[in-house]
């Protein structure tokens, strides 16, 4: 198994989820300055690139928590979760 390809992989997911966090604040501190804000497709594609940091940055900056198509976030939160239990019992055990 080539261990360098799943450490990049992590990097690159690890770095997804933050920016998909960083959105979600951004947008957040948009919402309350009354500036331009983040479109919401582009926060919904985010949390699904990025499902965690997408539901720590809804929960920490109390974001789109109301907001019913981002109830997808955490639909996709589970299908990555899945995924990456999935992969690990798949190729790591």
């Amino acid at each position: 198994m080539n261990y360098e390809f799943i450490l990049i992989i992590a990097v690159i997911y690890i770095v997804l989820n933050g920016v998909s966090f960083f959105l979600f604040a951004s947008d957040k501190k948009k919402a309350v300055n009354n500036e331009f804000r983040i479109k919401e497709s582009t926060l919904l594609i985010s949390g699904f690139l990025g499902p965690f940091g997408a539901v720590d940055g809804m929960r920490v900056f109390r974001h789109k928590t109301k907001k019913r198509k981002f109830y997808l976030i955490y639909v996709f939160l589970i299908l990555h979760t899945a995924a990456i239990i999935f992969i690990f019992w798949k190729f790591c055990l």
